[in-house]
């Protein structure tokens, strides 16, 4: 039985992705449980699973007695001194006396199997959740399975496992088919009782600065750090980036030689427009810098708390300071915290 038990733990380790000790643990506390359960003990079984060894052993705990009242839970000093090797127990000791499986009916058995095949599930669980949580907030790719015809949510497929993508979470516009490969990012891995939850997006501003991480070295090594991103995806991001290195060119390293890497972060993002802004600890200048591609003739700022200032534009610069549907101001507005009063240069609106 002993070498089925281990062979069966190495092909499901293979098959299923599930570390060994992991599978151990689970089957030892479901083995325990199910013969509990079937001897009327509560505490009081141990269970012995030495891969090493290939033992797979399940012993009753019992406290040493003059008398014994209960003899599921005790065991008198006479009878444990005719044991092998318990010449000397003490009273008040505890001895582990292995159970045979004869010691414990069809009905245990049958009890255990379940378990352990609920043990397995779990064992399952545990293993998703701590593979997925070391790649929170990080970028991986999934295989397109299918789609939900109704709520548009589609089921991937990540290594071995599926998960869902939620029809808010994608790039609004990008259509998908079966056997796509697409980039999703991580947001986070929760723990429930039916196992974990996945949450995943294209449309988390997680998603693109984790792009420029992969595609800019610089990035990567610190030599140029992203300060802050604002987006709405599918239309536009603004991103701020900044070195304290004087001589390395932060918004250049980020769009790469003609255009290179940039151009790769946008066709990964489905077309999606980025502007690459210079971060500065000044106010006013990041404020300028955050309505690009607009010019700015001045910036006032108002109030520290709640943040706001008031900036005047030239008056031919309003709408593509504003942006279509306020967009762009919108998105200057998240970049850098502070709300953002836009005013032409002249002071009249027009219509």
């Amino acid at each position: 039985m002993n070498k089925e038990f281990f062979e069966a733990l190495n092909i499901l380790e293979k098959e299923k992705g599930i570390r060994k000790e992991v599978l151990i643990e689970k089957i030892t506390k479901a083995m325990e449980v199910a013969v509990e359960k079937d001897l009327g003990l509560e505490g009081n079984v141990s269970v012995l699973v030495d891969s090493e060894k290939q033992k797979f052993e399940v012993y009753v705990i019992k406290t040493v007695v003059e008398e014994v009242e209960d003899p599921d839970t005790e065991i008198s000093l006479s009878e444990v001194r005719t044991m092998k090797g318990k010449a000397r127990t003490k009273l008040g000791a505890e001895v582990a006396l292995p159970l045979k499986t004869k010691d414990f009916g069809y009905i245990a058995i049958g009890a255990a199997k379940n378990v352990i095949k609920q043990g397995i599930k779990e064992a399952e669980k545990a293993q998703l959740f701590e593979d997925m949580q070391s790649k929170s907030q990080e970028i991986v790719t999934g295989v397109v399975l299918r789609q939900n015809a109704k709520s548009g949510a589609l089921v991937l497929q990540v290594g071995s496992n599926e998960f869902i993508l939620p029809k808010d979470e994608q790039i609004p516009g990008e259509e998908y088919g079966v056997g796509d490969h697409i980039k999703v990012y991580v947001v986070d891995v929760l723990s429930g009782e039916r196992g974990p939850k996945i949450m995943l997006s294209r449309t988390h501003p997680g998603f693109v600065k984790r792009m420029f991480e992969l595609e800019v070295p610089e990035i990567f090594d610190g030599t140029v750090e992203i300060k802050a991103i604002s987006r709405e995806a599918g239309a536009r991001t603004k991103i701020a980036v900044w070195s304290k290195d004087e001589n390395v060119d932060a918004i250049g390293a980020c769009i790469g030689a003609k255009r290179a890497r940039i151009d790769n972060i946008i066709a990964g993002l489905g077309g999606e427009k980025i502007d690459i802004v210079k971060y500065s600890e000044d106010p006013a200048e990041f404020i300028s810098a955050a309505l690009s591609p607009s010019s700015v003739s001045s910036v006032e700022i108002l109030s520290e708390n709640p943040k706001s200032c008031k900036v005047c534009v030239p008056d031919e610069q309003l709408s593509l300071a504003i942006g279509n549907k306020g967009q762009n101001a919108r998105l200057a507005a998240r970049l850098t915290g502070f709300n953002i009063d836009i005013h032409p240069q002249s002071g009249y609106f027009g219509e």
